[in-house]
């Protein structure tokens, strides 16, 4: 059955487009008031208008980069500026790169690394308290199903979402009695704008899964009696995801090597 969201507060991060545009609409749904976080502001405010019409929940948008210094400092405080307490959490923001480390740019790579990891750890630390206090909501680490193997070629990338991965279900045991829903979602190659981004849909592994397809997985396990700490998007990918968890490092590795560069 669908968890009604009435009268919380939610913060959702790369709300501007894709995987969390989609989680603010279906939260926007259930009846969430949210708080909108990204870089690009025009997106966010019309973001925002199209719910507060269409739903008549409150949407607050910041813009911003949460790689930059004292942002997660800066959501916190616009966030209690309003007098708002979070009860859940969509740490959905990140990028990837492609192609050898040596050859990457080091100021890319730290970026990378410190939105997410260092923002999705911070955000998490920053929130938790409120989060488990509630009781009434969730908390959804967007990893990958890169994060299940090592990733050639893409390895600063998988190396992240893999952290991501141990990190919520550490998480997720040590607030199991709070009441708060946590899980780590795992998609596959999705219809976003992840692949613009990383400069190249070569290095795309299986079908395409759509965000609407992406939040409804990781709804259907927020939903659910007992909640997972992980979930993986899609029967396909979570049939690679096992493998890769089960086989042989030797012999997972030169295949997903493969599968990136052909």
């Amino acid at each position: 059955m669908a968890r009604n969201h009435a009268g919380t507060t939610a913060v959702i991060t790369g709300a501007s487009s894709g995987i969390g545009a989609e989680f603010a609409r279906t939260l926007a749904v259930r009846g969430a008031n949210l708080v909108l976080v990204a870089r690009r502001e025009d997106r966010l405010i019309a973001l925002a208008d199209e719910l507060v019409a269409a739903h008549g929940v409150a949407v607050h948008p910041l813009a911003l980069d949460l790689a930059a210094p004292g942002a997660v400092d800066a959501v916190e405080t616009f966030v209690h500026d309003r007098g708002l307490t979070v009860d859940s959490l969509v740490n959905n923001a990140g990028f990837g790169m492609h192609g050898p480390l040596a050859e990457a740019d080091a100021p890319r790579i730290d970026e990378q690394v410190r939105l997410n990891v260092g923002a999705l750890v911070a955000l998490t630390r920053a929130f938790l308290p409120e989060l488990t206090a509630s009781g009434r909501g969730v908390l959804v680490n967007v990893a990958s199903t890169a994060a299940f193997q090592p990733v050639p070629f893409m390895a600063t990338y998988a190396a992240t979402k893999a952290f991501v991965l141990s990190f919520t279900e550490a998480v997720a045991f040590e607030t199991r009695d709070s009441g708060l829903r946590v899980t780590a979602l795992a998609p596959g190659a999705t219809r976003t704008e992840f692949f613009d981004v990383v400069g190249s849909e070569g290095v795309r592994v299986g079908n395409y899964q759509t965000s609407e397809e992406v939040v409804a997985t990781a709804m259907r396990a927020l939903d659910a009696r007992r909640t997972p700490p992980s979930v993986v998007s899609g029967g396909r990918n979570a049939a690679t995801a096992l493998m890769g968890r089960i086989m042989p490092r030797s012999i997972v590795i030169p295949i997903t090597a493969r599968l990136i560069t052909d």
